[in-house]
């Protein structure tokens, strides 16, 4: 007969919030939309440059990034491309300030891609079989042949990435990367493309992604960690490049 213990586990204390993550970009916009709706940034008027806001709210260029363009989606500010980022003549102002929860920031989801996917490519380079690398090398051909069309790409470029993950023969990584595309397809990330996505990206994608290949084929693990880790650090660099 088993005896009880007349003591009981102390419960577990919740995990304390990840630092900084109350200044995510959806906090960073609402302060912005706040002091648009102050007055502080008139109708009309430029915003001070990314690096003057990332300075005066302690947050990194890439947060502010992503605040404007949730901004923009709102219709509180234009992005005038050479030019920079303007209040709305007639900005939508909410009282109280609503930022809608939109999960991830498309930098978030890129840097974790950037870390996981790099150790993925690494672990098929050893596990991959020559089924494995059809499948793969079909994907890499179908990205070519759609160069010129945007959505076909698109898709192919995510099934390359997917069917390096499926060749490590491990579901929970697959699963892993198809939940990271996933969160890369919002309202947000598309209007990131919608600024700096280009036929030039892609064609720069195509080689990056040839070089992955190219490691996968000769069973370069570290090869193909660096070309993955590369691939995705290069997107991460477009991304954050000053407005057109």
């Amino acid at each position: 007969m088993a005896i009880q213990n007349s003591q009981q586990a102390p419960e577990a204390e919740p995990l304390a919030p990840v630092q900084g993550a109350d200044r995510s970009y959806q906090k960073l916009a609402a302060q912005i939309l706040e002091l648009i709706g102050q007055g502080e940034f008139a109708s009309g008027a430029r915003l001070p440059s990314e690096r003057a806001l990332a300075e005066r709210f302690d947050v990194s260029r890439t947060s502010v990034r992503e605040a404007i363009i949730a901004l923009e989606l709102q219709g509180a500010v234009e992005v005038r491309g050479g030019s920079g980022i303007y209040v709305a003549q007639l900005p939508v102002i909410r009282s109280p300030v609503f930022m809608p929860q939109t999960g991830p920031g498309p930098f978030e989801v890129l840097r974790a891609r950037c870390l996981i996917e790099s150790e993925i490519a690494s672990v098929a380079a050893v596990t991959r079989q020559d089924a494995d690398l059809d499948r793969i090398f079909a994907a890499l051909a179908a990205m070519r042949e759609h160069m010129d069309d945007k959505l076909a790409n698109g898709s192919a470029d995510r099934l390359f990435h997917l069917r390096i993950a499926e060749s490590t023969g491990n579901s929970v990584l697959l699963q892993m990367v198809t939940a990271l595309w996933d969160h890369a397809r919002g309202p947000l990330w598309s209007q990131m493309e919608a600024h700096f996505h280009s036929a030039a990206l892609r064609a720069a994608s195509q080689e990056d992604h040839q070089r992955v290949f190219t490691a996968l084929l000769a069973r370069d693990a570290e090869g193909a960690r660096n070309a993955m880790r590369a691939h995705l650090e290069r997107v991460i660099g477009e991304f954050a490049q000053a407005w057109r």
